[in-house]
């Protein structure tokens, strides 16, 4: 394979779940000069709805995702995205950040004031609360379109079930990566006041001893 050819295949994708430093993540690669697909990318070009219509090719062979390098947030840490992203791209890496459950839970909740993030009904899908909008004709009604609605209720009922939900996640993304190659997958705590000088070490990227980034602030 041409270096260049080889080049264009050393993409890094953050899969961490939203609320877990994606946009930090995105920052710290900013910071060190590369081409980072953010939210707002995202966003512009319908990746998410794209990913949820099975449309991977409408994502990948866009101008988006070819001008950039990392690529943090959704649709990327969504599903099982990342073992297709990693059979497809073989000089990939990937990004997964952890933190404590119930602070994550609890941004989740801050993040929206209460309410589910983004769009309502492919929210419920992938945190598998179904079986509360299947027959809700308001939520499916905007089930394939780009609409942010925040429609459901997102408070401390759920907590223990989107607690099993962000660990089994996490879980398998290891184990995943712990089968086919560990060299592939970078993981730290997010918590962890050394975060991005290992982050660094990983990717090779020179980071001073303090530098520090926290983007996106909700608890």
């Amino acid at each position: 394979m041409s270096f260049l050819k080889r080049k264009n295949h050393e993409k890094i994708f953050c899969i961490s779940i939203q609320r877990t430093g994606t946009t930090s993540t995105g920052q710290f690669f900013k910071d060190h000069d590369y081409k980072v697909a953010t939210w707002g990318t995202s966003s512009k070009n319908n990746w998410g709805l794209k990913y949820f219509s099975g449309d991977y090719n409408g994502i990948l062979k866009s101008r988006a995702f070819k001008a950039n390098q990392v690529f943090e947030d959704g649709p990327w840490w969504v599903g099982d995205f990342y073992k297709y992203l990693y059979h497809l791209f073989p000089y990939s890496k990937f990004i997964l950040l952890e933190r404590d459950p119930d602070k994550w839970f609890d941004s989740m909740v801050s993040h929206s004031k209460g309410k589910t993030l983004g769009n309502a009904y492919r929210h419920c899908i992938i945190y598998g609360r179904e079986n509360e909008v299947s027959n809700n004709e308001i939520v499916c009604k905007d089930a394939y379109s780009a609409s942010i609605n925040n429609l459901l209720e997102l408070n401390e009922e759920h907590r223990d079930h989107y607690k099993r939900i962000y660990v089994n996640k996490n879980r398998a993304v290891k184990l995943f990566f712990e089968f086919h190659d560990p060299n592939r997958l970078f993981t730290c705590r997010l918590e962890d006041p050394n975060l991005w000088q290992k982050m660094g070490r990983y990717f090779n990227i020179d980071v001073e001893d303090n530098y520090r980034v926290h983007s996106n602030r909700s608890l």
